[in-house]
């Protein structure tokens, strides 16, 4: 079974969101065991924030992680499932509103970016966990993905 840990600051507060946020844990639950990670989120200007949630990320991380980051590499689906599935463990780290800073960046084992368009950090909760169940659907020959 495949294991996915997603680590982000603070909570998800749209209604909407958390409830696509279940639905898609759920779906995940035959193929793979989903945590959520809730970090402490930054406070002060954007500068502390970042230094902050920063520093709390890397300090709850052990191993390699992937980062979501909008200068990262874009994946097909097909691409992300080929590069999660021989990975018993892949943690996840979604940057606060403000981002992470160069040592997370730098940090991260690959940088991933889920589109060119920039979406809030709770939307991109919602659509890394869409792609984990797709990406699962791929690899074990479901009907989801066409």
């Amino acid at each position: 079974m495949y294991r996915f840990k997603i680590y982000y600051p603070g909570k998800t507060k749209a209604k909407f969101i958390k409830e696509g946020v279940d639905h898609y844990i759920k779906l995940l639950s035959p193929f793979a065991k989903v945590e959520l990670i809730e970090l402490k989120e930054g406070h002060g200007d954007k500068e502390k924030v970042i230094e902050e949630e920063s520093k709390t990320i890397l300090n709850s991380l052990k191993g390699d992680f992937i980062l979501l980051h909008r200068d990262g590499k874009s994946l097909s689906s097909l691409e992300f499932a080929d590069f999660i599935k021989d990975k018993s463990l892949t943690q996840f780290v979604i940057g606060g509103v403000y981002g992470v800073n160069e040592t997370v960046f730098k940090a991260a084992s690959f940088r991933l970016s889920l589109s060119s368009l920039t979406f809030t950090h709770e939307i991109s909760r919602l659509l890394l966990l869409e792609q984990l169940y797709r990406a699962m659907t791929i690899i074990h020959g479901k009907s989801y993905h066409y």
